[in-house]
């Protein structure tokens, strides 16, 4: 296994109690379709941790692989305009999650940022998200999502 998705084995263990059956693909699960595609699932399944700024914070939307982040409900959701909504970038990413883009599993941050999550998670018996790698993710289910990230479920998705 690789190191980083060791490291996060042992972190959410830790932090969660939770054990994180994690399997590797080495043709890659960056894209939510490569991940749907490498593990058999639906791309909806697939559990997109994506780090926005939105204002003068940083925010962490999951969202199912078959939605999109849309920035004027999202800014709504902070109360700022769409215009003050954007992706975080590489370095954002890595400082508030400790996690490199592709890689970035919905818990075990090293900040505290809000997260929310997409409801349609809750139409699937289990999900599967990104153990620390763009190769490693590990199947979850939405209550075990509401446990290890304690988001907020809202609807920012287009």
């Amino acid at each position: 296994m690789h190191p980083t998705a060791r490291q996060f084995a042992t972190q959410v263990q830790e932090a969660h109690g939770f054990e994180a059956a994690i399997e590797e693909f080495p043709e890659g699960t960056k894209t939510a379709s490569d991940a749907a595609a490498a593990i058999g699932c639906d791309v909806a399944q697939i559990v997109k941790s994506i780090v926005m700024r939105v204002g003068d914070e940083t925010v962490i939307v999951l969202t199912s692989g078959a939605n999109r982040v849309d920035e004027a409900a999202l800014g709504a959701e902070f109360g700022v305009e769409a215009d003050a909504v954007q992706s975080a970038g590489a370095s954002e990413v890595k400082r508030a999650t400790g996690w490199s883009i592709g890689g970035v599993p919905p818990t075990c941050h090293a900040t505290e940022c809000p997260v929310l999550a997409d409801p349609t998670f809750d139409t699937f018996e289990e999900i599967w998200a990104a153990a620390g790698t763009p190769e490693a993710v590990f199947r979850l289910t939405p209550s075990a999502l509401r446990t290890l990230s304690d988001p907020r479920f809202v609807d920012v998705f287009e």
